[in-house]
This record gives C-alpha cells, structure tokens and sequence, in this order.
C-alpha cells in the first residue's frame, strides 16, 4: 500500500458515500460496489471450532480460473480500479489461486488475501510475493501454539505461521517487493484475555497491524464454549480499554475506537443503536460466493450470478435494488471485517494505521 493507491481509493470511497447519503434521502441510486469480497472456495485444510465449512457433505461448485478472470475485469470495467480480499475456505488449496493473484497484478487489481498460513511455504510465498498482491491477512487467534493450534483443528499451525511470516519478510527483502501482513485474530472466550499480548506479539514479529474481529455463532462450539459470556463480560471490557489504549499510544491496531468499543455489545448480542443505523452495507458492497452468485450482505440472498451477468447488470438489477432496500432496515450488529460499517474518517484511519506502519518498519535496521 502507497499514498497513490490510498488516494486512488480515497476518491472511489468519497464518491460513493456522497451517492449513499443521495440515496439514503432521496431513494436516487447512483451507489457503485466499493468493499469487494470473494469466497474462493469453502474447502480448508483446517478444522477451526467455529467454522462450519469443513463439516459440510456438500461443497459450492466453484468458478474456474477463467470465469473468475471474467468477473474480475467485468467488476473493472463498472467500477474501474478497485481491490479486492480473497477467502475461503482456504484459498491456497485451490489450484490455479496464485494465477488469479498473477492475473489480478497484470490487470491493476488490488487483491488481498485472508489464509490460516499453512501453506506458507517456500514454493508459495515465492509466487506470492512475486505476485505483488495488495496485502495479506493471517488468521491467528493465539500466542500459544497449543490454544491457537486448538482452535483451528491443526497440530503444528502455529509453527507453520511463524516459519511462514520469516519466509515472507526474506522473500520480500530478495524480491524488493512490500505489501502488509496484517494479524487477524477471531476473538472468543478462549482468547480474550490475551489480546494486548497478541498486539505485542504482532509487532515483535515483525507484522504490519492487527484487525481484530469478533466470534460469529454459526457452530454448537460457538454456543456452549467460545461465546463470551455475561459473567466475563467486566473482563472482557477492560481488555477492551486496554486495546484502545495501546491504539491511542501508537500500536497497530487497525480497529477503529468505536468499533472496539462495540465489541461487548457484539458478545451480548445487542441491536445496532440508532446512532450506528441505518445499515450501508447493501450500498457498497459486492459478495462473491465461490460459484459466481453475489450478495449485498451473507444474511440476504443473492442478487445475480457473475457468469451469467455482468457487474453492472447485477448492482442496478430488479433483485438488487429489492435487497438493497431491506438491508437499510436491517438492525443487526454486524462487527466481523467484511460488514462492518466503516466511516471515510476510519478508512482513512486504518490506511493510514498500515502506512504509519511500513514507514517505521523501512526505517528500522
């Protein structure tokens, strides 16, 4: 990340919520996708307790590489440049995945990657830098290897992680190339008390920022032993303060003031307060699923499919004007990274969060 590509996405960004407030009061629809997201696939090599995907007998179909080439520069050719994150699933194990980051460099998409660092290997990490992606987002949710390798379903992963991290900084270095590596931790009842230790960690390692998100309960495991419960909860808060205070002294935590202080009502399961609605997300966001189909938001159906449709079709069609109404009404209090509401004041923030960041790690020795 540069100032030319923040201020590229500075302008897309500020467009695009001058066209939302249009919207919001007048019903006038000139909103553009901005956040864009692709589910690569479901399947993992990890078994994480709170993910249902590697349970399912039954996976989404998945695009080919070509039809994925397809609906990115069809996005392109709507939105002009944009970035985008790739997930999965774990979007690794897919053959042809580096080729779609390959595809994404030469075109001048902005693609970012989430992985569990698994196959942070020398034969990845080399094609992958080489790819020169936007930034890359490691899911860790511990500096202990036994909890974190627990949590995940894989005996080893956290070894794996910090051998992959050093392979990427000495291929980085080799190949004159940087970009953000970026600490993601799912926070949850086994991890909470250790946050602050996980930042720390972060920056020792030599990690550009960390961008905490919350538990989502959408497994039995969620329920009976994740879930932060009330009786933590006085607990949890100060961890939270801690976090916020660390983030005013200069850690890199990307995670606005608010948004970490939303985090308890998050784990109580509150509505959103009018002050946080109503809900943007359908004005903004472009959800790729691994077999082309799109959402505004995971909770609503879709509203077309990229095989079939182009980006624009499929943004100021019938279904998505209908789901783009529903989502304004919505009242859920949506924290995970991909949904929730971030003002062009936090935005710039986070960018600014990483580039502080880089700028400080250049000039270390």
């Amino acid at each position: 990340m540069n100032i030319t590509e923040l201020a590229r996405m500075g302008v897309s960004h500020t467009r695009n919520a001058v066209a939302e407030s249009l919207y919001l009061k007048t019903g006038i629809d000139f909103t553009r996708p901005v956040t864009f997201h692709a589910l690569f696939n479901e399947r993992c090599n990890c078994k994480c307790r709170h993910c249902e995907y590697w349970r399912q007998t039954e996976y989404t179909p998945e695009m080919t590489v070509e039809e994925w080439q397809k609906t990115l520069l069809g996005i392109k050719e709507f939105t002009g440049r944009y970035s985008i994150n790739f997930s999965g699933g774990e979007p690794f194990i897919k053959k042809g995945f580096i080729d779609i980051l390959r595809f994404c460099r030469d075109h001048e998409i902005l693609a970012g990657v989430t992985t569990n660092g698994a196959l942070l290997n020398e034969r990845n990490v080399a094609a992958l830098v080489a790819a020169k992606p936007f930034n890359l987002n490691i899911s860790l949710d511990s500096t202990d290897a036994a909890v974190h390798d627990y949590v995940r379903g894989m005996n080893g992963l956290f070894d794996r992680i910090v051998r992959g991290i050093a392979l990427l900084q000495a291929e980085q270095k080799k190949q004159g190339v940087t970009f953000p590596v970026i600490i993601k931790p799912t926070i949850m009842s086994l991890n909470f008390r250790e946050l602050p230790e996980i930042v720390r960690w972060a920056e020792k390692i030599g990690a550009t920022a960390v961008n905490f998100q919350p538990l989502g309960r959408w497994t039995p495991e969620t329920y009976d032993e994740l879930w932060i419960e009330e009786k933590d909860m006085a607990e949890f808060e100060a961890v939270i303060d801690r976090l916020v205070e660390m983030k005013r002294a200069g850690s890199p935590i990307m995670n606005s003031e608010e948004i970490l202080g939303l985090m308890p009502a998050s784990f109580r399961e509150e509505k959103a307060s009018p002050e946080h609605l109503p809900c943007r997300i359908g004005l903004h966001e472009f959800y790729i699923r691994p077999d082309g189909e799109v959402k505004l938001c995971f909770h609503f159906p879709s509203i077309g499919n990229t095989t079939s449709e182009s980006a624009r079709e499929i943004w100021t069609g019938a279904k998505a004007r209908k789901i783009r109404e529903a989502t304004i009404k919505c009242d859920k209090l949506c924290l995970l990274t991909c949904l929730s509401q971030k003002s062009l004041l936090s935005k710039a923030s986070q960018a600014l969060t990483i580039l502080s960041r880089q700028k400080k790690q250049a000039s270390t020795p």
